[in-house]
């Protein structure tokens, strides 16, 4: 026997149901934005850490910059370096010079530039009194580490190393300059050092405000020149990166230095990868929550679906059950509209009429037969009363033709419009249709109700041309025309005037219709209005209410209806609505 899905049971099929359409679709969509999401997360946070690790070396070489850029006033001024070569026979000549330009030159810079602690010159000219900013070129001096680093360096640029105290803490980061720009004033050695403040450059380091730790190393020699972790003792004795033991747990981040006077200085980063992976649990965790949240909501929708079609067909069962025993009991429950209603309706008319055929087979019979024919009788009377909407557009060419033999041409014109919105009415193929064919309706509308009303009524219709081509829904403005000549000016004794005008603005449509009509209550223009907020369905009968709906419909929440009225004061109504949809128009329909 071949395997086929009717012979499931409904729990089996409930079963299936769940496995391929909920358990396995959520597991696979959990599984696959799990990893999309732990990516995305990783990347994210290394993404994060590496621009905060650059805003450190960027803020760390604006430092070193300003320093430089403070050296760099030092050997380029003219006068300060004629000053410094000079042989000074008389020491006030010096103290003068000094007062005058060393000293403000030092005094100026040293405030603007938080970075930078102190400012020495060191010069060979023994005619030059040690002062504040100035010191003798000695023997000392020249065996100096940072001295001898100066001196054996060829490049123009300057060089940028770690010096201290006398007592072997080499805590301070200082840039030396040699100052020989000027061939004229060569004569003596000059060498200006620019100290900078370290507490300056501990407050950069330690605004990483992660779990780790940050090195910046040399990597001509793999010393570490600075580091944040208090393990390592940097500033009393040489330490390299090669020999920091590299933790389990932990990630590295690296950032070069690309301009010249720190090449080969590169800022190295060990944070603790929970940093990281942080993250990434708290988004596993949700993602974990939300697919159990799926889980247990849709296992309990469809437990309860089950349950409501498994009790019910369970129940219908039981009494079939019974009534192969000859048991007619119907089934007392409520008339649900679903599918398992309809049977239980069904099979209790069906018990009922078994019951009532056995109590009575022949008066059934008869009243059966006689039911039949006259179901038979109405069926032909209704398919002798039907009209065929042909037949009828057929016979008001007739009637309209005939009218033009006769030279009654406006009776044919009423003629040919009532057409046009009888075949208007049958047909609804589109339920979109041009501002331009809507007009043609609302023209042949309003000629019948000028032609009835014998001059009592009269209208305006002014419509941009490029409104024409816009696209609206079918019978979205005529209802509202039919209302201002029906409910509006034939309910008064002079007539009135309808103005009806539409044109675009802003990408919008815009509908306004005045009529000089009775007006409405305040009651009645409320009811209206309130179709743009009441969720109602469309009725049988086009009107203001389905209009509104219909441009719900259309439009949602992107249309406007107001009116304005008062009774004895005439009607205003507007409407605006998107006009980005256009089409071209359709050739003229031929005529009636």
């Amino acid at each position: 026997m071949r395997w086929s899905l009717n012979n499931v049971r409904l729990r089996n099929k409930m079963l299936i149901v769940y496995f391929l359409s909920v358990f396995l679709p959520i597991v696979l969509t959990n599984v696959i934005f799990y990893q999309m999401t732990t990516e995305n997360v990783k990347k994210q946070r290394q993404q994060d850490i590496l621009r905060a690790i650059e805003q450190i070396n960027n803020e760390f070489r604006a430092e070193i910059e300003d320093a430089i850029t403070v050296s760099s006033v030092f050997i380029s001024d003219y006068n300060l370096n004629a000053v410094l070569d000079r042989d000074y026979e008389r020491l006030a000549e010096y103290i003068n010079d000094y007062n005058g330009l060393i000293r403000r030159i030092i005094n100026n810079y040293i405030p603007v530039y938080t970075s930078v602690q102190s400012i020495v010159v060191y010069v060979d000219n023994p005619t030059l009194l040690r002062s504040s900013g100035i010191e003798y070129l000695t023997d000392e001096v020249r065996n100096t580490d940072w001295y001898q680093r100066l001196a054996a360096s060829n490049s123009r640029y300057p060089v940028i190393l770690r010096t201290g105290s006398t007592d072997g803490v080499r805590d301070t980061f200082s840039i030396v300059r040699k100052m020989n720009n000027y061939e004229n004033y060569n004569n003596k050695e000059k060498v200006v050092k620019i100290d900078l403040k370290l507490t300056q450059i501990n407050q950069i380091f330690h605004n990483l405000n992660l779990n780790g730790h940050l090195y910046i190393v040399n990597d001509k020699s793999d010393l570490i020149e600075y580091t944040t972790n208090p393990e390592v003792r940097w500033a009393v004795e040489d330490a390299y990166y090669k020999d920091i033991p590299f933790t389990k747990g932990t990630m590295e981040f690296e950032m070069d230095n690309p301009v010249n006077y720190l090449a080969g200085w590169r800022i190295i980063a060990r944070i603790d990868e929970q940093e990281v992976f942080g993250q990434v649990q708290r988004s596993r965790d949700f993602i974990v929550i939300l697919a159990v949240i799926n889980f247990l909501f849709a296992t309990v929708v469809i437990a309860w679906i089950f349950r409501s079609m498994n009790t019910r067909l369970t129940r219908i069962v039981r009494h079939m059950k019974k009534v192969r025993n000859q048991n007619f009991d119907t089934i007392k429950d409520h008339e649900y509209r679903d599918e398992i209603g309809q049977l239980t309706r069904e099979f209790n008319r069906m018990t009922l009429r078994i019951k009532n055929l056995i109590d009575d087979v022949y008066i059934r019979d008869l009243q059966k037969k006689e039911l039949e024919l006259q179901n038979r009788n109405a069926q032909l009377n209704a398919l002798q009363s039907q009209i065929n909407p042909h037949f009828l557009f057929n016979a008001l060419e007739t009637i309209r033709m005939r009218s033009l033999m006769k030279n009654e041409t406006e009776t044919a014109k009423i003629i040919q419009n009532m057409a046009k919105i009888l075949r208007n009415s049958f047909t609804w193929t589109n339920d979109m249709v041009t501002v331009k064919q809507e007009l043609e309706l609302i023209n042949c509308f309003l000629e019948i109700q000028t032609y009835r009303f014998s001059g009592k009524l009269q209208y305006e219709l002014h419509v941009d041309d490029e409104a024409l081509t816009c696209m609206i829904p079918k019978m979205a403005f005529l209802p509202f025309v039919e209302n201002a000549s029906i409910h509006g000016i034939e309910a008064t004794k002079n007539g009135g005037k309808i103005n009806m005008r539409i044109h675009l603005a802003h990408q919008k449509l815009i509908f306004i219709l005045e009529d000089n009509g009775v007006g409405m209550s305040a009651e009645v223009r409320d009811r209206l209005l309130s179709y743009v907020h009441e969720d109602v369905e469309m009725g049988e009968r086009i009107g203001v209410q389905n209009v509104v709906y219909r441009l719900r419909l259309y439009y949602s929440d992107r249309f406007k209806f107001d009116i304005q009225s008062e009774p004895g004061m005439g009607t205003k109504i507007y409407i605006e609505i998107p006009s980005d949809e256009k089409m071209v128009v359709p050739q003229k329909d031929k005529e009636l």
